[in-house]
């Protein structure tokens, strides 16, 4: 998502930054661009409007335009005026006994799965989520929330299959809450293609019935300018107290996204990103803007490592680098907990610098070839490399699929990783380059530096 958004908007101040002086005139020329970048992000036209003379007024100030470093300040101004654009800081979600959670939506944009992520999520908080079905207009809606919840481990409130009246499975369903030992309530409720008067009518019914603190609307983020014409009917209809957005990893232009907040006056709460269980995550509107603007997530990168891989896992992984004991075990274990933090484009999207990842040259494939290569060793082969010769590099070879060309290559990238793992000095020097990008993000990270990065870790 904002791929092509975000590409025009970082040449913009790319070229910005290029001036040693910034006139009225360099600033009307990029807005410019930057208002015609926003239209074909499929962003509202007031949205796009108000954004836009924001930043022309705080461009324009004396501040700015006498600054030492105009383009970095103009930078700044586009960061916080994207960050104010999605909301501001983060919302939390009121979890007030007895928490219950009514989520809304049309069919399609992911209104079941998306409670089955939001009850994991409070899972890992310590919470005691329960999930309810009441999505009685489309059969398979039940039957997959009941899948999902014994995937993550949560009880699902399942009606009776001939019951048709969904105040009477929304009744039934309390009783059966006050049996559990739950603590949160996330009810699922039904859709439709598109919105009519009955849908609204029910879900206002189901609302004023069960009283929820947290009324959420999901939203698929690809939608563009419909989603906000939907979610201004729906506050209509039961007074949304906030959003979630899905699809937020697709390649749609993501106007959605940026028009939302202010055209509903709602907060988006939580975003998904991706269609697995588990990639689902707090919304923070400075961190989305940030990885627009090229200037990467690096807090975001690290909640995601801390997710996958215990505290003690990452001492002994030291311990084993800076021994020279890191052996293609280890390799093959760091692979899967790479790919398990999610799709190696958000990772990298979340460094500074590397918001592009086809000028970065990083192909997902490769990771996924390079471990059938690893699965094809056997075990003594992954923690004695040493051993591997000419005629078992040819099994290996054999067994992933690949050419024994891949093989070798594997093998070489590896030991530069585990030379370039005792080679402090050189991980300063790229931890420098990085570390140039402050908390404003006028910087990027060099290309030359992302390519190097790249050849060494990922090729």
């Amino acid at each position: 998502m904002f791929s092509r958004l975000g590409e025009k908007l970082q040449d913009v101040l790319k070229d910005l930054r290029g001036h040693g002086r910034i006139t009225e005139s360099n600033i009307s020329d990029a807005l410019r661009e930057v208002r015609m970048a926003l239209l074909e992000a499929d962003v509202h036209l007031q949205v796009a409007k108000e954004f836009i003379a924001k930043v022309k007024e705080k461009a324009l100030g004396e501040t700015v335009l006498r600054s030492i470093a105009p383009g970095q300040q103009i930078v700044k101004i586009f960061h916080d005026e994207l960050t104010a654009l999605l909301g501001g800081n983060a919302e939390p979600i009121n979890l007030t006994a007895p928490g219950q959670i009514l989520l809304v939506g049309l069919n399609g944009a992911g209104k079941t799965t998306s409670s089955a992520k939001l009850a994991r999520f409070l899972k890992a908080q310590g919470r005691k989520p329960l999930l309810i079905a009441l999505d009685l207009a489309r059969p398979a809606a039940i039957d997959q929330l009941a899948v999902l919840g014994q995937q993550i481990g949560v009880p699902v409130f399942r009606p009776n299959p001939l019951e048709k009246n969904v105040m009477r499975a929304a009744a039934e369903s309390l009783k059966w809450c006050e049996s559990q030992e739950g603590n949160v309530r996330i009810f699922d409720t039904a859709g439709r293609q598109d919105l009519d008067d009955a849908l609204l009518a029910e879900l206002r019914e189901i609302k004023n019935f069960l009283r929820p603190q947290e009324v959420l609307l999901v939203c698929d983020a690809a939608t563009g300018q419909q989603a906000v014409r939907v979610a201004e009917r729906f506050h209509e209809t039961v007074s949304l107290t906030g959003l979630i957005l899905t699809k937020l990893d697709g390649d749609a232009r993501g106007g959605a996204a940026l028009s939302l907040r202010q055209m509903t006056h709602q907060p988006i709460k939580f975003a998904g990103i991706g269609e697995k269980v588990d990639q689902f995550e707090l919304f923070y509107p400075e961190r989305l803007a940030g990885r627009i603007l090229g200037m990467g997530d690096v807090v975001g990168l690290v909640e995601k490592a801390a997710e996958s891989i215990s505290e003690e896992e990452a001492r002994r992984l030291e311990a084993r680098l800076r021994s020279a004991t890191f052996n293609l075990e280890d390799f093959l274990q760091q692979m899967r907990t790479m790919r398990k933090m999610g799709p190696l484009e958000n990772l990298l999207g979340m460094l500074p610098g590397m918001s592009n990842i086809k000028e970065a040259g990083v192909d997902e494939k490769q990771l996924a070839r390079s471990e059938a290569i690893l699965l094809s060793m056997t075990l003594q082969e992954r923690t004695r490399p040493d051993i591997l010769n000419a005629r078992r590099r040819q099994r290996v070879a054999r067994g992933s699929g690949t050419t024994v060309t891949e093989v070798n290559n594997l093998l070489l990238r590896f030991n530069q990783i585990r030379k370039l793992m005792k080679n402090t000095g050189k991980i300063k020097k790229i931890m420098a380059q990085m570390g140039r990008v402050t908390g404003t993000g006028q910087e990027a990270l060099p290309m030359k530096a992302v390519k190097q990065l790249n050849k060494q870790l990922w090729r």
